[in-house]
């Protein structure tokens, strides 16, 4: 019983430490998207189009070395 309310425990705290991680990293992503729409007009549209071509621009900078 003792061991299985430690684990329980163990497991909730790291659990906590996930979601702290991730609830923070979505607010850092999220400023960060509003900062450039403000003040770049870019919207996140432009943002995912360029996140979804990033592949193929890179295999024409690594194919034009």
């Amino acid at each position: 019983m003792f061991v299985a309310l430690i684990v329980s425990w163990i497991v909730f705290t790291i659990l906590v430490k996930i979601v702290k991680t991730t609830v923070s990293t979505a607010m850092t992503i999220a400023a960060i998207v509003v900062l450039l729409q403000i003040s770049y007009g870019v919207t996140p549209q432009d943002i995912w189009n360029q996140i979804i071509h990033l592949p193929q621009s890179l295999s024409q900078i690594q194919g034009g070395k």
